[in-house]
């Protein structure tokens, strides 16, 4: 119970304050979606570019908490599309975005927020940071790839141009980008000027709390209508099935400690955003991804706490 009072509570209050502000109409939505604009595009970015550009990467990259939490991601996105196709009897292009919904776990809004707040931060974190940084590029080239096969096969295209699509989508992503710069600083050795160190310092800490805040904001507009089984199924696979294959594939490998926090921490959040960005590229399942991540946000406040129970 104290797990949930001093380490998930916070958190998610913090989401509450955004939707109540919206809610009682003290901000409006535009608002909302230019303080989520600053932080996905401006602070964020910064958070995730100042992460990797100090992480010690021989001890981040671990293999096995790769393994375990990328296993369970993509055991869910299949499991997720092909029950949409035949379970549920959905499209193939709707199938492959509610198995979106079920890969994409909230990794930096809450799953980092969480962590951070549970175990500390600094080498807490490298696992976080580690899984971060090719979360987006997994996941999206993943589900592009397979909506884009899906599409050229209904279409009777040919899938030359498959490589360029998807590359073109994973790279005009910021957050891709700012990883893919705080690797080379890493990797070169270089060292960022001390005035602008300082000023990412100050943007690393405005990223969390203002990104919470305004996914409250977005949350007040997502309204569960229709669809429940699926959004439920949605929310099962997020939520109980991908920490349960991450924590035992963690356990089977001899996953370390700080390494098995980070990645059940992470694997048992709720669909991100983005779900809901990639259902919009897409026109596809957009009930589906917005109701799944309103929804399974709520349930993962009790996810959370039983995972930091079980959890050493």
């Amino acid at each position: 119970m104290q797990a949930l009072i001093d380490v998930i509570l916070p958190v998610f209050l913090v989401v509450g304050f955004g939707y109540l502000v919206v809610w009682g109409k003290f901000l409006t939505d535009s608002a909302i979606d230019g303080i989520m604009k600053f932080a996905q595009q401006v602070a964020v970015p910064c958070l995730l570019f100042n992460a990797l550009a100090h992480l010690d990467l021989s001890s981040g990259f671990d293999p096995k908490l790769l393994l375990s939490f990328y296993s369970g991601a993509a055991t869910c996105f299949f499991i997720g599309m092909f029950a949409a196709r035949y379970v549920f009897g959905r499209s193939w292009e709707d199938s492959v975005a509610i198995g979106f919904c079920a890969l994409f776990s909230n990794s930096v809004l809450t799953g980092l927020a969480i962590t951070e707040r549970a175990y500390g931060s600094g080498d807490a974190l490298a696992g976080n940071y580690a899984i971060i940084a090719i979360h987006s590029p997994f996941c999206y080239g993943l589900g592009i790839t397979a909506m884009e096969l899906v599409r050229a096969r209904e279409a009777g295209t040919s899938m030359a141009r498959l490589p360029a699509t998807v590359l073109k989508a994973m790279f005009s992503n910021v957050l891709i980008i700012a990883l893919a710069l705080g690797f080379l600083v890493n990797i070169s050795g270089l060292s960022v000027p001390a005035t602008l160190q300082g000023a990412i310092d100050m943007m690393v800490r405005a990223a969390l709390p203002t990104a919470l805040f305004a996914l409250g904001g977005i949350l007040y507009r997502y309204r569960p209508e229709g669809d429940l089984r699926v959004i439920l199924f949605v929310c099962a696979l997020s939520l109980l099935l991908h920490p349960a294959i991450t924590y035992s594939i963690g356990n089977f490998a001899g996953l370390p400690e700080a390494g098995m926090r980070s990645a059940v921490m992470t694997s048992a959040m709720a669909p991100g955003v983005n779900v809901y960005i990639f259902a919009s590229m897409y026109q596809r399942a957009l009930r589906v991804a917005a109701s799944s991540v309103l929804i399974a946000t709520g349930l993962s406040i009790i996810t959370a706490w039983f995972w930091l129970t079980i959890l050493p």
